[in-house]
């Protein structure tokens, strides 16, 4: 297969390398990650390098649930982006709602019943504060659809190797802790219902918290995102 084959071409000759001698990652848990079948990686997300540095430690190829405008920037540096992700086996996730979401969610779940491991960042975009935010429900509705594993993963310290903007990184450590898997039996006969998918979700999301020690609010990332800049134009 060629993504398979091009990944792992990728992350031991390219990207692993200079990972691992420029940021020193080092990882906590790591044997909770079972080495074949579907899981899905649910992680906090503070920084775009989240991407990289989590799949560098994880031996299993980690198929991430990517922003939609990473597969269509115009021109032929957006071109070679779109083809390294859809080679990559990147997900598009469209995240403006409705069928759109809806279709994109079906794509992962997919991907979770030809034994992927899936990596979903639940707060739905980067944390623009550096603490862990409300979790969308889409991570709950492919773990009851498809009756997999969550895996709770903490990155710790990426928000001050590459912040909200900056497009040169920072060099210094950077770690992760991956917590033990979740299953949530006692719901999966209540797929479909709200009331369940959100109960799921918190659960995932303290875990999260509780192994990366943030601050949690309980207020959706991007909403928050959309105050502080409101606030910005007030102020200017």
């Amino acid at each position: 297969m060629v993504g398979v084959s091009f990944y792992y071409m990728a992350k031991t000759f390219a990207v692993a390398p200079l990972v691992n001698t420029a940021f020193r990652p080092w990882v906590k848990g790591l044997d909770n990650v079972p080495a074949e079948g579907p899981a899905i990686l649910a992680s906090n997300h503070l920084s775009f390098s989240d991407s990289v540095f989590l799949p560098v430690k994880v031996p299993r190829p980690v198929r991430f649930l990517a922003k939609k405008d990473y597969f269509v920037k115009k021109g032929p540096g957006g071109l070679a982006q779109k083809k390294f992700f859809e080679i990559s086996g990147q997900i598009p996730m469209d995240r403006s709602g409705g069928q759109a979401s809806q279709n994109s969610l079906s794509a992962a779940e997919e991907a979770l019943r030809e034994g992927a491991l899936l990596g979903i960042y639940p707060e739905g975009t980067r944390s623009p504060d550096g603490r862990l935010y409300r979790g969308k429900l889409g991570v709950a509705r492919l773990a009851l659809n498809t009756r997999v594993p969550v895996i709770p993963v903490a990155m710790i310290g990426t928000e001050k190797v590459q912040p909200i903007g900056k497009k040169v990184p920072n060099l210094r450590r950077v770690g992760m802790i991956i917590g033990e898997p979740i299953h949530f039996d006692a719901y999966y006969d209540n797929a479909t219902d709200r009331f369940a998918q959100r109960a799921v979700t918190d659960e995932i999301m303290y875990q999260i918290m509780r192994l990366s020690g943030q601050e949690y609010v309980d207020v959706y990332a991007a909403d928050m995102k959309r105050k502080l800049d409101q606030e910005k134009k007030a102020e200017g």
